[in-house]
């Protein structure tokens, strides 16, 4: 099982004729990903890896029914992007581009929770469901580490994500699904908003966080398990445990703000509300069996 996409999610490409759209449009298709339809304004009736492109998304899925949006586009553009797909009825969309700015990201973000809909990113890999379908920047030698299994994955960080996830494997298991929250200064989705999908995912036994120093998420996820919104193990690996004091590590989300946002602080909320945490990315694979 999976949560977000699987290999029946029609996928539509915003930016599908760039570089970048071309190149990861083919990679998706390759590992099974279900891909309709591309938008690029001006470029309607050529293809890509035997994608038709349309000009608009509502010329798209006036031809093609999509359930899901990933979109290569500038971070100025994302605004216009997502509302675009959001217009067109579709209520995934995957924002891969690093530093939408943050008035922007806030009215994408409430655009979406007033639509019921779910806009992940920026600053995202993208969502992976191993063996299945993939959105974002996970390429094909990625199955090697990223096998079929029950665990869960959602991560703010790029750099450790596949070495968590290796020691995943290494240990005898794999994932169900992995979720790129991001890690601009304003998620589009936050952690504890996707735990709710891996508990009512019978192919998810439990669930594991990569997180880092800086904003709340991290403490949500704690409050979601104090709240029994999540009653599955979770196993968290935080990064910027030995960051300096007042210096902003990595992500533009990595800010300790009065306060609020140490990964000491992060470790007490989720120790308290019953959550391992490891002490170090090895020790990720070990924790989970003790748990499952």
């Amino acid at each position: 099982m999976s949560v977000i996409i699987d290999a029946q999610t029609r996928v539509l490409v915003q930016g599908i004729t760039g570089q970048e759209g071309r190149f990861w449009t083919g990679h998706m298709i390759g590992l099974g990903t279900n891909v309709v339809a591309g938008v690029t304004p001006g470029k309607e009736g050529q293809e890509v890896e035997g994608v038709p492109v349309f000009d608009t998304v509502r010329r798209a899925t006036e031809e093609f029914a999509a359930d899901a949006s990933l979109l290569f586009v500038p971070p100025r553009f994302a605004r216009d992007a997502v509302y675009e797909a959001l217009d067109a009825g579709i209520r995934t969309v995957v924002v891969l581009c690093e530093g939408i700015p943050v008035h922007d990201a806030l009215r994408i973000r409430k655009a979406a929770l007033s639509q019921d809909a779910m806009v992940i990113g920026g600053n995202t890999s993208g969502v992976i469901s191993t063996g299945e379908a993939m959105m974002g920047f996970f390429p094909h030698w990625i199955e090697r580490v990223y096998s079929p299994g029950r665990i869960g994955v959602m991560t703010r960080s790029g750099s450790l994500t596949n070495e968590v996830t290796a020691q995943i494997v290494e240990a005898g298991f794999g994932a169900s699904t992995l979720v790129g929250i991001g890690g601009d200064s304003v998620p589009l989705t936050r952690f504890a908003e996707v735990l709710p999908l891996f508990e009512s995912d019978p192919g998810t036994d439990a669930v594991v966080i990569i997180g880092e120093l800086g904003g709340t998420m991290e403490e949500e996820a704690a409050e979601a398990i104090r709240g029994e919104s999540f009653t599955k193990p979770l196993v968290a690996s935080l990064g910027g445990r030995t960051a300096p004091e007042g210096i902003r590590m990595g992500h533009a989300g990595a800010i300790v703000t009065a306060g609020k946002g140490t990964v000491e602080g992060k470790i007490s909320a989720l120790e308290g509300a019953g959550a391992l945490v490891a002490d170090r990315p090895s020790n990720v694979g070990e924790l989970l069996r003790e748990v499952v």
